[in-house]
């Protein structure tokens, strides 16, 4: 099992700024539905094929968090790459 937390800053207030532009991006970067989201509030959970997490606003950064079992502990560089990606975009 691999643990995974991306920060990523932003000048936002809310996540009600980013929540478009995050699910936008997320499913650019994730395409087919191979990473399934829920928002519950304003918390994101996101889960995939041994996968599952969650993406949030903290003290005005994106915060995500998530632990990768088999198979996604074997892919960590690329969902790490795809997530953060999806993070920075939404949060400029």
């Amino acid at each position: 099992m691999a643990e995974l937390v991306i920060e990523v800053p932003t000048a936002k207030r809310s996540m009600a700024e980013l929540r478009a532009r995050l699910d936008e991006i997320l499913a650019q970067q994730f395409p087919g539905g191979m990473l399934q989201r829920r928002w519950e509030g304003d918390v994101l959970h996101v889960w995939g094929p041994g996968a599952k997490g969650t993406i949030t606003f903290e003290g005005g950064r994106l915060v995500g968090r998530a632990e990768l079992g088999p198979p996604a502990s074997l892919m960590k560089g690329i969902i790490e790459q795809k997530i953060s990606t999806a993070m920075k975009v939404a949060a400029a």
